[in-house]
Order: C-alpha cells, then sequence, then structure tokens
C-alpha cells in the first residue's frame, strides 16, 4: 500500500521532523494540532476555548486538503495539560464533528510542544 503526504498552507507547517497528515489507503492519519496560526506560526491569543477553536480549524483545514471533513474522523485523541478543560473540548468539538461522534481517548499531560494547552490529533476513515 503506498502512502500519500497531505500538506496545506491552511495549517501549521509541521515543526520537527513529522507531515501534516499521512494517507494509507482510505486511512488518514492527521499529526496532533496544537492552537499555532498557520500564517504566523505562533501561538494563537485568548481563552482556551478560542485556543481550541484554533486547533480544530488545523485539524479541519488539513482533512480538507485530504477529501474529507472532520465528520471523517474515527478517532480523536485530546491531550491537555489541565484535564479540568475537558468539558470546554466536548463544547468546541462538538461544532466540528457530528453524530455518530469518533472514538476519541482524553489524555492528562504535564507539558505540550511550545507551551500550549491542548493538542489533538485524529484518524480519519475516507471509505
Amino acid at each position: 500500500m503506498s502512502r500519500q503526504i497531505i500538506h496545506t498552507d491552511r495549517a501549521p507547517k509541521a515543526i520537527g521532523t513529522y507531515s501534516q497528515a499521512v494517507r494509507a489507503g482510505d486511512t488518514v492519519y492527521l499529526s496532533g494540532q496544537i492552537p499555532l496560526d498557520p500564517a504566523s506560526m505562533q501561538m494563537v491569543g485568548g481563552d482556551f476555548e478560542a485556543q481550541t477553536r484554533r486547533v480544530f480549524e488545523n485539524l479541519k483545514a488539513v482533512a480538507e486538503a485530504a477529501g474529507a471533513s472532520l465528520d471523517h474522523a474515527v478517532k480523536v485523541t485530546v491531550f491537555l495539560t489541565d484535564l479540568a478543560n475537558f468539558a470546554k473540548v466536548n463544547e468546541v468539538m462538538a461544532q466540528y464533528c457530528h453524530e455518530p461522534y469518533p472514538a476519541r481517548a482524553a489524555v492528562g499531560v504535564a507539558q505540550l510542544p511550545r507551551g500550549a494547552a491542548v493538542e489533538i490529533e485524529c484518524i480519519l476513515h475516507l471509505g
């Protein structure tokens, strides 16, 4: 099975040795996104909700570059430096992913790149 690298300028450039997403067959693996503005490559300001919305906008842009949407998500993993923010993630996620919702995990972590409070990765299925 061949791999196709997915890239869009509508999401932040990779800040390490990874691709924004990789398609293998009918599955697309989206790398974790933090609240970076794709134009400036700086963390967005504002509260946790604004940061989470930026993360989902980044994921949405990568999904669209793969010819899909976040409604194709089958698995979402949320990394939070404060699990007290989990309810806010639910509120924002419901605006980007619709029923039936994907499987999901939430993981509390001590630290994320660039001091982010949230990072989200997901897997899409296009079949």
